[in-house]
């Protein structure tokens, strides 16, 4: 089959029921490269936790805009890029497939700035975390700013793993703590406490199942790195890294797609 002939091929890719003819939308936000300072290596956002959402939105015919707080470039931890020599995601096969699709990592190079953005033009938010966003989200005005709109605009507001850094301060516009009587977890204690006996000292500068708790939440996990997510409402939170692909199958069943 010659080029020319391909592009007028039928369409043939997997079809999905759709109550609406115009695609939802669906923002994730990354956070920006930092460093850590407890450990003092350069951190990111968790490759897992942007591609698998992005491959279960994209699969079922969402639009997907990649965005982080500060735009420009954003980069996964090295322990989340199945290619890195420690091999600590290597069996993470749908990471591996976005880091070598170039039209994918192209929407790493250069992601908006959350602030330029329409938030109004979106259906859903989706926060990702990763270790950057334990020493970039918590104090983050515009990603609170832009969580708040979405929740009180009446729409899925999805915060996960670390990514709940961005959420255990954040007030409503009545000055209540969004968290205060709502169900949700996050990046456990008793994960951190692993991952601080495997590194041989204290990886995070604070916990947020911690911070949670202390602003009313009702936190809950579901043990130890299992796939675990919660929705209260409107109000979708993910455990860890794990739970990514459960929190976008949230998101996919309160957007109705």
């Amino acid at each position: 089959m010659s080029e020319e002939q391909a592009q007028v091929v039928a369409d043939h890719h997997m079809r999905v029921d759709a109550v609406s003819s115009t695609p939802k939308k669906v923002l994730i936000v990354v956070a920006n490269p930092s460093t850590s300072t407890t450990m003092g290596w350069p951190v990111g956002f968790w490759g897992a936790e942007l591609t698998h959402p992005y491959y279960e939105l994209t699969e079922r015919g969402a639009e997907v805009t990649i965005a982080s707080p500060d735009g420009g470039k954003v980069e996964m931890d090295s322990l989340s890029d199945p290619r890195d020599e420690s091999k600590w995601s290597a069996e993470d096969l749908i990471t591996m497939g976005f880091v070598n699709t170039p039209e994918l990592m192209a929407l790493l190079e250069d992601t908006p700035r959350l602030s330029d953005l329409d938030l109004d033009e979106f259906d859903a938010i989706m926060v990702a975390g990763g270790q950057s966003p334990m020493f970039t989200f918590r104090d983050n005005t515009d990603l609170e700013a832009a969580i708040r709109h979405f929740y009180e605009s009446e729409k899925p507001t999805a915060i996960y793993c670390h990514g709940t850094a961005a959420l255990v301060d954040l007030k409503l516009s009545d000055g209540s703590y969004l968290v205060d009587g709502k169900t949700v977890t996050g990046f456990s204690n008793v994960e951190e406490e692993f991952s601080d006996t495997f590194v041989g000292q204290k990886v995070m500068p604070w916990r947020v199942e911690d911070v949670l708790k202390e602003h009313g939440a009702n936190y809950i996990n579901g043990g130890l790195f299992k796939a675990f997510a919660v929705r209260d409402g409107r109000l979708i939170t993910g455990q860890q890294q794990y739970s990514a692909r459960r929190v976008a199958q949230m998101v996919i069943e309160a957007l109705g797609v």
